[in-house]
């Protein structure tokens, strides 16, 4: 869920601080999981998300919904606030971070081919990789974000068919912080690797790969990989949110070539709802057509990688998907996205026939996400899952000094090369200090710092009251606090 906007990511920022409409029937299963009456729970998802909007400023939203034996799919508010243009069900807006799914779906219908082997070295594909600390990274490692490498590099390297091989070229330069394997961290350079390992396997650009492989065989008909705005028409405009108000920000279009692995898909909720099938399938396509084995398609969505905390907890990640544990003992497979002017929420219960995916046009997405796709309270009722409990915890202020203190992350823009190196890291830093048996977290340098509570709820783990996002802490082989990840993000202990 990468920003290259911001330094603090914006629902990294957030956790420190009626249009066109269908409901239809699909052959297989006759209730719903959960035994509830399909329609009255599309209507109460409805008016969560219209009132989570109107709270929050979001002008345009839509939603798709796969219960059982029924969809659900609809557009709310505007494409572009104050203007004419409902959003529908074929508004297109860009799925950001969601990409990433889109990314690890064509490695693996590669591999399902016999073409890729995820368990072989970067190095074995492309054969000018070489991280001094990373030279064995796995093709898996660089899907599962556990490759270990400073994962939030989103400088530009030009729009040519070239600009991914110059991307990839300057992870060398990248900070290793934890071995390949070792810990997940969110990676966003790394799923631009595995784009990169697909162009050299596919013999041909990204985007084409992308296309020709999972787009065009899936039938999403209005999906795309574009740098700016698509000209394909009914597109949701980026906002900004300014004194409660939803401000049009047509800069927030751009994106970076290199960043296309893990932020450029386009898509809108129709589509999102035929990839949500596929994903809930056996490897098919809604017309028949076999894009993977159901086997493939499977082992995606089976920990492979370490797991920890992405504000839900994680036991750990599959192909490019989170695995997220819940109270029945039943997995959640999750992704999201969030790109200036852009954010987006993907959840599946693939035991309940349950997958649901939300878009939205504004910078104040991530409140409305934040209920829907954090806490439990469309799984509990469209999955019948709950979270893993978090019973908050005081700890004594002799427990909370170990993890006081302060914790900086770095983090690369999105501006041009120079000279054909990146653009100077920018680092920035927050301070966790003891409050009321938990830690109270404060951004460094804020014009007027607001603390966020964290509360404790079993060792090293931490929940935000505000709205259960939940992070953790790493430790050294000492024992001592080494990170705090909070949204993916590993920020390291100063001193």
């Amino acid at each position: 869920m990468g920003d290259s906007k911001a330094v603090l990511t914006r629902r990294t920022a957030m956790l420190a601080g009626a249009a066109a409409g269908a409901a239809v029937a699909l052959p297989g299963l006759s209730r719903a999981a959960g035994g509830d009456d399909p329609d009255r729970l599309f209507a109460e998802l409805d008016a969560k998300i219209l009132a989570g909007m109107k709270a929050a400023s979001v002008p345009g939203a839509a939603v798709a919904v796969v219960f059982g034996d029924r969809t659900h799919v609809r557009g709310y508010g505007e494409r572009t606030a104050g203007k004419a243009g409902a959003v529908d069900a074929d508004t297109v807006f860009r799925i950001a971070s969601t990409s990433k799914t889109f990314t690890g779906t064509t490695a693996m219908t590669l591999a399902d081919a016999g073409k890729l082997d995820l368990d072989r070295p970067v190095r074995s594909y492309v054969a000018d990789f070489d991280p001094p600390k990373a030279r064995d990274v796995t093709v898996r490692q660089v899907l599962n974000h556990s490759a270990g490498w400073l994962g939030y590099d989103f400088h530009d390297t030009g729009s040519d068919d070239g600009a991914l091989a110059r991307y990839v070229g300057d992870v060398r330069g990248l900070p290793q912080l934890t071995p390949p394997g070792a810990v997940f961290s969110y990676n966003n350079a790394a799923i631009s690797v595995a784009g990169r390992v697909i162009e050299r396997v596919a013999g041909e650009p990204y985007e084409s790969a992308v296309q020709r492989l999972v787009i065009a065989p899936l039938g999403l008909e209005r999906s795309l990989i574009a740098l700016g705005s698509p000209t394909i028409g009914n597109v949701a405009t980026p906002h900004d949110v300014d004194g409660g108000k939803a401000v049009a920000n047509p800069d927030y279009f751009r994106l970076p070539r290199s960043n296309n692995p893990f932020g450029g898909v386009w898509s809108c909720a129709r589509d999102q709802l035929a990839y949500l099938q596929f994903h809930l399938g056996d490897g098919r396509a809604r017309g028949g057509g076999r894009v993977m084995s159901e086997k493939a398609l499977r082992a995606m969505q089976v920990p492979s990688g370490p797991g920890g905390a992405m504000f839900v907890e994680l036991v750990g990640w599959g192909v490019s998907w989170m695995i997220r544990p819940t109270a029945e003992g039943i997995p959640v497979v999750q992704h999201g996205g969030d790109l200036p002017g852009y954010h987006s929420g993907f959840i599946m219960v693939p035991e309940r026939r349950f997958g649901m995916t939300l878009l939205t046009n504004s910078e104040s997405g991530p409140a409305l996400l934040a209920g829907l796709f954090i806490d439990d309270w469309a799984l509990s009722r469209f999955a019948g899952v709950r979270n893993l409990p978090a019973p908050a915890r005081k700890l004594a202020p002799a427990e909370l000094a170990p993890y006081e203190g302060r914790y900086w992350a770095e983090q690369i823009p999105s501006a041009p090369s120079v000279d054909g190196k990146p653009p100077a890291r920018i680092r920035f830093s927050i301070d966790l200090k003891a409050q009321d048996g938990g830690l109270a977290m404060i951004k460094v340098g804020a014009d007027e710092p607001h603390p966020t509570a964290l509360t404790f709820y079993k060792p090293d783990y931490v929940v935000l009251p505000a709205n259960g996002a939940r992070a953790n802490f790493l430790r050294a082989g000492d024992g001592s606090i080494e990170f705090f990840r909070l949204g993916g993000r590993l920020f390291t202990r100063q001193g």
